[in-house]
């Protein structure tokens, strides 16, 4: 008998199912994909680490999650500065002084917020996506870096969608172009895969499993289920399913070594179809002489497809309040998929440790307690 089969070896399923192992609980970690890692999963292709489901950068300002996750691989230190195409003109992204510069010849923070102020539409109070971006920055900015990327993305019209998918998106009076302005931020060096390993090393896996294929036995088989999938197919749609938007990838090996010379370069018109153009060896740089370049393909979403992004309206926050309210006492969720929440890494990890604290504090009787310490990263 297991405590807990946890299902899904994705970030949230990993770490708490190291976490309870420590603790000493005995876990089985099960897993529907032929391999480790969920949508972090790198492949070797020719020495370069590819991200098979799109680009992963752990960023955080948490020391106790960034320690965390440095004891089990080594990160490299990595900013994420992508560079914006829109229709021939390369930007600098996200949006600085350099990308004002570039469009209006602008050198100060007090000449760019001037402009600013008069390229801004004035609406009073914002009811969605495309309002609050006016408001904001005003329509050159809207059309160049906004307008056709979100139409792709989400496969409807930024006015039919909530301001709080854009308001992620830094704007900054000052030359810094680094995405993520955390503490801490990098990749680990060899790839996730790599990091995965470490993270399961001594817990037994069980890859290419379908836990709804033969959940009554995975359920006789421990005290606690942890589910990591997603809550409408759990419940086999019965109240409906989720709406998600969907991603196509199109990779190409290019006999070159080094094809774009950035990670990343966002295509910001409608016209061109896919959103982003990625070469992976800028992330954990190699020397090769070729490289591997993905294209993303934002794509509509059905039953039985991967999940990337999930369409946060208030139906899909209503029915997710119901599946929730529907699980059986010894189930746990956690993760992307279960709460159907858009979460960074290192808030995955922290809610995994969260959870496994709450349950090792539960079972206090036979289960050791662990001290994860602040430290200052190296």
């Amino acid at each position: 008998m297991h405590d807990y089969v946890i299902v899904g070896a994705g970030l949230f399923g990993s770490v708490f199912a190291r976490q309870m192992t420590d603790a000493g609980a005995k876990c089985l970690v099960i897993e529907k994909r032929h391999h480790l890692a969920g949508n972090c999963y790198t492949e070797d292709v020719g020495g370069i680490h590819v991200h098979r489901y799109g680009p992963h950068i752990f960023h955080t300002n948490d020391e106790l999650v960034w320690n965390y996750v440095n004891r089990f691989a080594r990160f490299n230190r990595f900013s994420y500065r992508p560079k914006v195409n829109y229709r021939g003109r390369i930007f600098s992204f996200p949006i600085n002084l350099t990308t004002l510069y570039q469009l209006w010849g602008v050198k100060t923070p007090q000449q760019a917020q001037q402009r600013l102020e008069a390229e801004r539409v004035p609406i009073e109070r914002p009811t969605n996506l495309e309002e609050w971006i006016l408001s904001q920055v005003g329509c050159e900015i809207y059309e160049t870096f906004v307008y056709g990327y979100t139409k792709k993305q989400w496969g409807r019209e930024p006015k039919e969608l909530p301001s709080s998918i854009i308001r992620r998106l830094p704007i900054r009076m000052s030359w810094n172009d680094d995405y993520f302005n955390d503490r801490f931020c990098g990749i680990p060096e060899g790839g996730y895969t790599r990091l995965f390993e470490s993270l399961l090393e001594g817990i037994p896996v069980e890859t290419g499993v379908d836990f709804l294929e033969d959940r009554c036995r995975f359920e006789s088989a421990a005290k606690k289920i942890v589910y990591t999938g997603p809550l409408d197919r759990l419940f086999d749609y019965s109240l409906g399913a989720h709406d998600w938007r969907g991603l196509r990838f199109e990779q190409e090996v290019v006999n070159t070594p080094d094809d774009q010379g950035v990670a990343a370069i966002n295509f910001t018109d409608y016209e061109t179809p896919f959103t982003r153009r990625i070469e992976h060896k800028h992330f954990d740089p190699v020397t090769t002489d070729h490289t591997v370049i993905t294209r993303e393909y934002p794509a509509d979403w059905k039953i039985g497809d991967e999940m990337y992004y999930p369409v946060n309206n208030d139906a899909g926050l209503e029915l997710q309040r119901d599946y929730v309210a529907r699980l059986p006492a010894n189930y746990l969720i956690g993760g992307r998929l279960a709460t159907y929440r858009y979460l960074d890494m290192h808030q995955v990890v922290a809610s995994a440790i969260h959870l496994a604290d709450k349950e090792i504090a539960t079972d206090q009787g036979r289960l050791k307690s662990i001290r994860i310490t602040a430290r200052r990263a190296a």
